[in-house]
Formats: structure tokens, sequence, C-alpha cells
């Protein structure tokens, strides 16, 4: 028979998959022999099972929970839906990767109306007893029947303001019972039946939501941002309960063993006296910092601080804590490896190689390649800074720079986003519910929150700039504005935040890229040390070249050439050329276009100091480059003694009704072949120029773009080769050069084999070749496949991170036939998939020399190729 469930000490850290993370961790914490409220673990595998059986709990997993909760009553000797001492539990979520936010708790599960009277004289504490169980109310309608917490939030205020309370602590046991009543009241309207009162149905209801919680919206979008299958499901975690909230001799809190923002040394974190769990994170009391617990309860401190060293010793990585004091004793409810900023990562896998806990190796695989974006997010331009009119500040919840108009919803967010403006998000308090809005984001503000508050870890997460807790925010959700410091800010109006410091300013202060430096460098040259796959980047100009080489770019891996064209300057040249009737006149407009492309070529080669360059030929279909605005048409007619009829006509021709399938790539140069010819002599006068000047041994590669037929590659590297020679001669040069082509369309990969004969290597295009295998273009799946997504036919978007069973198998299969032909084939990618890190794994596996990626991010390319040579040994 399958084993469903697990008691806490029947498990282990190496369990993670099938108990989830916290499960696991739970069960390693009771091994140490820590303080842990008991419980049991229904596994990942019951979750899959829900699934598969149509969203049920079978018969025989719901045994094994009752089964699992008669032991549990055996170790608290108190039995569950007793109405004198009941035993009460929390559920909590806990899949195998941390998944923050992604479901809320339900704790103080067992009471009912009933057993809230025996509970209150039991303890002697009645405000305690009917505190929990309003909790547990709210709780449950929120997580479990989905009711907005927003009608029990405005219960709360309500009693709380006509009974003069400024927290819910300064309830009476009295009040509490009057909002309980008013609970149930809303419950039963809403939800058309009563509360439910029979604690097994509470506990199964409990189960189905954690197990219904691994599909919803925002888990999906979070799985989708994180590359986390959707196959993992989440295990579910029922813990005996200990409570906070039962006065000044318990509290709650969340605490980590290093700061989770910058990488110091040293404890960090929050609690609160006479609360329970969520109240630190949910952010609705501001919490006391960590140290000051050694003078409340001096003696819990000590044994949190000795427990808190001992579990960052025994894991070897920076814990992640949650505790709860019960009168006085202490309780560790889960541990976990802290979420943290990419600085603060690189500085603590650092730390902790000096200080002899783990080895490079294993500092360079803690690091989550993605998140070093963080590292190279804006900071303020210091000069603007001082300008900058400060209207607030709050805690600094996760770091950089960033300014952009406000708005006050995810959705509002989300929409701004897409028309291409920069956004702050200013909330109340975030919930997970908002995360496509946050990832819209270029910064978030909330009024209430700690630092561990769920803004702040999504933020951090995320590496968006994020400041929390600014408690004097008075907002006006209907009216879209909010006051701070004496100013109004309206919706759509622009504020900047600083994430480092916690300071807000009034209107859009400059923000300047960051640098790089110190333990980046070494985590980055431990990276160079492991890796076996070169980095490049795509580049067409030579200050982005300048960046990636900065950065640790190994050369270029794909010049743009055509990106060279747009410039005011250049785009009237090639107009020209395009609407040229004769050979004679387009070579006419392409030798003023010559120099151009040349000095370019000559800049970039100088800048990369001898690094390899891969220029790829022109591209874009022709139309692309044809004016649209009459003053644009009147002046090229102008220019080429043309009437504008004839220049419209000529634009008019040009228009494809599938351009991306069009006239473009090489089968522009077979049209007009003096366009490779001008670009051959750019390159290699270019190259001959700077090898002579500065000494650098240069050797072009040049790629011919689309090449679907090994004849066509022939026809166009005749060309090249033809009028490479030439230069060479006109210039008494020996200089080598590689003819090469772009793998982009699926018949080329087919016939790799052919195709090698001819080229000398292959770059792999996975954009083109992702639009190709999918037949979508990605300027319009987006329209699309959020509902391929919610529908589960696609995890995630195949255009960032390469689909590597059917365009993958598209890149092997070309791989290996190349070789086949040519042995020493050098073999890239230049798509952006080339600096996402699974894809850059991928690459790894299929044996490919490069990849090539944005300049910002080689650094992230760097790192993963290390990661994948240290997993795949």
């Amino acid at each position: 028979m399958a084993k469903w469930v697990y008691m806490f000490k029947e498990g282990n850290a190496n369990m993670k998959n099938l108990l989830g993370g916290k499960g696991a961790n739970l069960a390693e914490m009771t091994n140490l022999g820590l303080p842990i409220p008991q419980g049991f673990t229904v596994t990942t595998e019951a979750c899959t099972d829900y699934y598969n059986s149509g969203k049920k709990v079978t018969d025989d997993v719901q045994s094994q929970i009752f089964e699992a909760l008669g032991k549990l009553e055996e170790m608290q000797g108190k039995k569950f839906g007793d109405n004198e001492d009941p035993l009460l539990v929390s559920v909590r979520s806990g899949a195998r990767a941390s998944m923050p936010g992604m479901m809320d708790t339900i704790l103080n599960l067992g009471l009912n109306d009933v057993a809230v009277e025996g509970f209150a004289a039991k303890t002697g504490n009645p405000r305690f007893a009917y505190d929990s169980y309003r909790r547990f109310i709210q709780m449950f309608s929120d997580v479990v029947m989905e009711m907005s917490k927003t009608f029990f939030e405005g219960i709360l205020d309500e009693i709380k303001e006509s009974k003069g309370a400024k927290f819910d602590t300064d309830l009476t046991a009295e009040d509490l019972k009057e909002v309980i009543t008013r609970y149930k009241a809303i419950y039963k309207s809403k939800m058309g039946e009563d509360f439910p009162q029979d604690p097994k149905v509470q506990l199964m209801e409990a189960v189905k939501a954690v197990f219904r919680s691994w599909d919803n919206p925002r888990a999906i979008v979070y799985r989708r941002m994180n590359d986390i299958p959707g196959d993992w499901g989440t295990a579910v975690n029922v813990q005996a309960m200990v409570f906070g909230n039962m006065g000044n001799t318990s509290g709650t809190g969340v605490a980590f063993t290093r700061n989770p923002s910058t990488g110091e040394n040293g404890i960090y974190g929050e609690y609160l006296i006479n609360a329970q769990g969520e109240d630190v994170v949910a952010g609705i009391r501001t919490p006391l910092p960590i140290t000051r617990l050694e003078e409340d309860l001096p003696d819990c401190y000590k044994q949190f601080m000795e427990i808190a060293n001992k579990l960052e010793n025994h894991y070897r990585d920076m814990q992640d804590m949650e505790f709860t004091i019960q009168e006085g004793k202490l309780y560790f409810l889960q541990t976990r490896n802290g979420k943290r900023t990419a600085p603060a990562a690189i500085k603590i896998a650092c730390d902790l190689v000096d200080e002899g806990k783990i080895t490079p190796q294993e500092a360079v695989l803690r690091i989550d390649a993605k998140s070093l974006d963080q590292l190279l997010h804006p900071t303020f331009d210091p000069k603007a800074l001082k300008e900058g009119h400060v209207i607030g500040s709050a805690l600094p919840a996760s770091p950089g720079a960033a300014a952009g108009k406000v708005y006050f919803t995810a959705d509002e967010a989300k929409e701004a986003h897409e028309k291409g403006a920069r956004v702050i998000l200013v909330r109340l308090e975030t919930s997970p519910e908002d995360i496509e809005g946050m990832h819209a984001s270029q910064g978030i503000l909330t009024a209430r929150g700690g630092m561990t508050s769920h803004a702040a870890v999504v933020a951090r997460g995320m590496g968006t700039a994020c400041v929390s807790g600014c408690g004097e925010i008075k907002f006006n959700e209907e009216e879209k504005y909010f006051e701070l410091g004496g100013e109004r800010i309206n919706e759509g109006e622009y504020i900047s935040l600083d994430g480092s410091t916690g300071k807000i300013y009034l209107g859009d202060i400059r923000t300047i890229e960051a640098s790089v430096s110190g333990y980046f460098g070494r985590i980055m040259d431990w990276s160079d040390e492991f890796r076996t796959l070169q980095v490049r980047t795509n580049a067409d100009t030579p200050t982005d070249t300048l960046n990636a080489v900065k950065l640790g770019a190994e050369g270029i891996g794909l010049c743009r050439t055509e990106h060279m064209f747009f410039d005011p300057e250049r785009i009237p040249k090639i107009r020209k050329m395009i609407l040229s009737k004769t050979v004679e006149g387009r070579e006419a407009a392409l030798e003023e276009l010559l120099e151009f492309q040349k000095a370019d070529f000559k800049a970039m080669f100088e800048v990369l100091e001898g690094k390899p360059m891969t220029v790829r030929y022109l591209d874009p279909p022709l139309h692309e480059f044809v004016p649209t605005s009459h003053e644009d048409i009147e002046q090229l007619a102008m220019d080429m003694n043309l009437t504008v009829a004839d220049v419209k006509a000529t634009c008019d021709s040009l228009h494809e009704f599938n351009p991306m399938m069009g006239h473009r790539g090489c089968r522009l140069a077979v049209t007009y072949p003096e366009i490779a010819r001008m670009q051959t002599r750019a390159v290699m006068e270019a190259a001959i120029e700077v090898k002579n000047e500065k000494g650098y041994d240069i050797v072009p590669e040049i790629m011919i773009p689309l090449v679907g037929e090994k004849k066509e590659l022939k026809f166009v590297k005749n060309i090249v080769e033809e009028t490479a020679e030439l230069v060479k001669k006109e210039k008494n040069s020996d200089i080598e050069y590689h003819i090469g082509t772009m793998i982009e369309i699926p018949r080329a990969a087919l016939l790799a084999d052919e195709i090698a004969e001819e080229a000398e290597f292959f770059s792999f295009g996975t954009n083109d070749l992702t639009q190709m295998t999918f037949g979508f273009s990605r300027d319009d799946a987006g329209k699309f496949l959020d509902a391929y997504y919610k529908s589960k036919i696609y995890e995630s978007d195949p255009f960032a991170r390469l689909d590597q069973n059917g365009v993958g198998q598209l890149v092997k299969m070309s791989c290996e036939k190349g070789r086949q032909v040519r042995p020493n084939i050098k073999l890239g990618i230049c798509g952006e998939h080339g600096g996402d890190p699974s894809s850059v794994e991928f690459c790894h596996k299929a044996g490919l020399t490069y990849v090539s990626c944005s300049p910002y991010r080689v650094p992230i390319a760097r790192l993963a190729a290390a990661q994948a040579a240290l997993n795949n040994k």
C-alpha cells in the first residue's frame, strides 16, 4: 500500500521531493532534538494523486491522515474535536521549491462554538480563546473558502473603533465574541451555510485547499517565473498548535541567521509579543527587532540564539526561521535556506567559503544565476539625488533604485507596464494575488509590513526595489491618490524609491547603471574556472561591446548589422539603395554606407582587442527601412529625382503578408549580391586595418542568416569569398576569416550535415527557430499564451526558456549532423535563450562551444555555465 502520510519523526532533510522543503526540514529538526511542535506531512505524491483522481482526496489518503492524527493525539495527550481541551492544529503548504506567499497558513484549526468555551475554561484565558477562534474563522474563510479578507478586516476595524481600541490586542473577550458573531454572520450570508463545526470536515477542507493552491493563477505565474515544473505538487504540513497570543510572555517572530538584504553575519529578524504567526509577515502591527527579545525574555533569547547557530552550522547556509513563544517556552515552527538578495547571496557564499563551511564549487552552486540581474540594477544619479525632495522614509526592504508612475492596483500596474510606462506599485500591503503587478513594476511601496512582509520577500526574490511599512501614507483609493510628507500624489504621477535606504522621493529621479566588484568578482572568477562553455555577447555598438567585455564577455556571438543602418544620417542612404532600379544605382548608394559600416566594425574590433566577432549580414525585410511619413517620402523623392507616386509605389511593392517568412536574410543577398559585397568589404577592411594599426590577431566570422538550403549558402558564400580575397589582395594581407550560418529554419536543422559542407560554424538563432518550429510569431504569441499557461498546455514562454523537447531536439540533431561532416565545427547560440540559466545548461549538455546573450546577462550566463558543468560532471 502506498504511504501518503509521514509523521515528522519518520522523515529527514533528504526527502524534500516527497515531503516538500518545509516537511523535510521539520523532520530534520525533529531528528536534531529541537523544540518542534509535532505533526505530520501529507506528501507531494498525494497532491498529484488528488489531481489524478479528479480533484478528490481518496479514501486511502484520508484514512492515513486520520491515522496520523491519532498518533499526534497520543503524543500531545489531547483529542482532536474534544470540547473540553481540544487538540488544535495549523495547516501549511510546502512545495519542494520555496514558493513564498503562494498559500497562506491556517491556524487554530479544530475550534468551534462549543470547543472555544472549553478551551477558554481550560486555559483560564477567555480573551486568548476567543481571539484564537476569530483568527481561525478569518483564515479558514479566506484561505479555504476564498472569501475576501476585507469583509473581516472591515468588521474588526469597526469594532476596534467603536470600543476605542488602537490594536486588536486592546479588545476584551466580550468584544471578541461580538467579532465572532459578526464573522459567522458574514460567512453565512456569503457562503449560504453555517461556518463548519466538525473539526474533521475543517481539516479535510484545509488539506484540499492546500492542494488547490498548487494550481491557482498566482502559483502558475510564480512557477513560470522560477522554472518550477507543474507536476511537482505541494505537500501539506499539519502541526500541533503552539500559541503566541496567550499574553505578554508569549509571542511570535521570523528571523534570519544573516541579513537577507546585505549578507552581514548576525541575527536579523522581527517579533511581536502577544501575537500569532501571520501578524508579523502580514504587517498589521509593526514588529520589534529580534535583539529586543533579549530584554523582554532573556532565557528565550539565549535558547533561540543557540538553536539558530546550530541550524546554520547544520545546513551550512543562512537560515530563515519562524518561531513561537508560548508562556515563556520557545518552539521552532520551521526553518529553510533563506531567500536573499543577489548582493547578500554573493557575500554569504564567499563568507561561508572563508569560514571553511563550504567549498568554492558549492558557493557557485548556491547562487541563483537569474538573481545576478539584481546586481546590475540601477542606483540614483548622485547629482540628481541631491536635488531630490524626500517626502517620507520607511523600511529598506529590497535594494535598488526605481522611479516610475504611481498605480494602486496590480492590474493597473500591469496594464501601464504593457503600454511602456515605468511603474511604481503603491499598496496598503501586498498579497500573493498581486504577483503579476509586482513583476511589472520598477518598484513597490507599501504602507504596512516589515522587512519580512510579503512585499519584502517577493520583491527581494524578483530583484525589484521595495520600501515597506510606510505608516504615514494616507490613501484615498476611490479618488486614486495618496498623501505623504505634505504632498498629494495622484495616480500616474512620478515618485522615486530607494530600496537600499528606504527613502521615498517626489518626482522622477534619474538612475544610473550599477557596477560590480569585490565578492561578485570572486564568484565570477570561480565560475570561469569551473565552466567549459564560452560566453559571448549580442552587441551592435562599441558602447554595448565595451559594457559586455567589462562584464566578462569573451567576444561577440551576434553583431546585427542592420541596427547600424537606423541612424538618422544613414537611413536615407539605405533607402536610396532600396529605391534604385539598377545595380549601379544600388552600388553607388551602398558605397556611401560602406564607410559608416566599416567605421563601426573598426570601433568594435578595437574594443574587442582580438576577441572574436560574428557579424550577421543584413537580415530584416527591406520594408522595415522605407519611409512611412509623408514628409520622409517627399524628402526621399526629392533626393532621388523621383515623383512621390514612384516612391510610394516602390514602398507599397515591398509590403509582405508574412514578412517573418518573406524577402529577408540570405534571400536579400541572393537577389541583391551587391549588399553582401559591401558588407564583406566593410568587415575585411576594418579587420585588416585594426590588425595592422593595433597588432590584434583578428579572425572575422561572417554569418549568413536564414539559410535553408546548401546551394543557397554556397551562392552567398562565393560572393563573400570573392570580395574577401579581393580585399586581402588590395591590402596585401594574409588575414584568416571564417564563413558560417545561422540555423534558424527547421529545414536547415534537418539538413545540417549538408549545410556543414559549406559552413565553418553554426550559430543557433533560437528566436526564429522557435517561431518557425512552433509556427507562431513572438510579437503576437503574448496575446494567447496566457490561455495556454492557464490550461497547462505550456508551462513557460518558449521565447524566454528554450523548448528543450522540440526546438532542443532540432539543435541537438544539427550539432550531431554538423560534427559528422566537420568534427571541429564551432557551435553557438545567439537567441535570447543564451542568457537563460536552464537554456544554458541545455547548451552545455548539447556540447555547444559558446552561448551569446545581451551584455547585462553575461554574468548570468557565466555563472549558469559553471553550474551546468558542476551539475553534469
